[in-house]
């Protein structure tokens, strides 16, 4: 019975490495496959992310001027080829690079939206904004209306008339130091916006 029981308890020990030797292999695999599926997917995200980045800009807006559309600190993204198969048409938000100089002196890139396209005239009175002699409906106008007067002008070729939706503290195409805005410096259209979640959505 000694015999028996010291045979078993030599066969237990010959036997007890194999297993643990299997198990750590097993987990070794496993860990193995684990990490080259993050490696792909983390590939694959910023595959993703690099493409997405040809085609649209992330862009925070900073200033009131286009309040209640867009407001201080919203997220939004800027298509950058909207422009390049397509034509600025009315009623776009757009991003352009102005005449202003921001706190560093560089060029200041400011958000408002189309209201005149080349050869159009506007004009501003009564508080409203007339286009071609056409009164504008504009429902997205904070306050529901347009200070000052502005006699009629008539838009270049290649340009546009642009005018934030705050009208009472957007500086835009009214004034001289930003005036017409040219194609050339147009960077895109503001299609989407990301942040805040609860208002997050297509932008029109």
């Amino acid at each position: 019975m000694r015999y028996e029981d010291e045979i078993v308890g030599k066969d237990a020990e010959k036997e007890a490495p194999i297993v643990t030797g299997q198990k750590r292999t097993v987990a070794k695999d496993n860990t193995l496959k684990g990490t080259l599926l993050l490696v792909r997917d983390i590939a694959i995200a910023v595959a993703v992310l690099i493409i997405i980045l040809q085609f649209y800009k992330p862009t925070i807006v900073f200033e009131h001027s286009m309040e209640d559309t867009l407001h201080p600190e919203d997220y939004v993204f800027l298509a950058k080829q909207a422009y390049t198969f397509g034509e600025v048409e009315k009623g776009d938000i757009v991003v352009f690079e102005s005449k202003l100089l921001d706190e560093r002196g560089g060029q200041k890139s400011l958000i408002k939206r189309a209201i005149g396209l080349p050869g159009d005239i506007i004009e501003v009175k009564d508080g409203s904004v007339y286009r071609n002699g056409e009164r504008l409906s504009e429902p997205y106008v904070k306050g529901g209306m347009t200070p000052g007067e502005m006699a009629p002008v008539t838009v270049p070729e290649d340009s546009f008339f642009v005018l934030g939706d705050n009208r009472m503290v957007s500086m835009d195409s009214r004034t001289s130091e930003v005036g017409f805005v040219s194609m050339d410096k147009i960077k895109g259209k503001v299609v989407f916006r990301l942040f805040p979640i609860s208002t997050a959505g297509t932008i029109r």
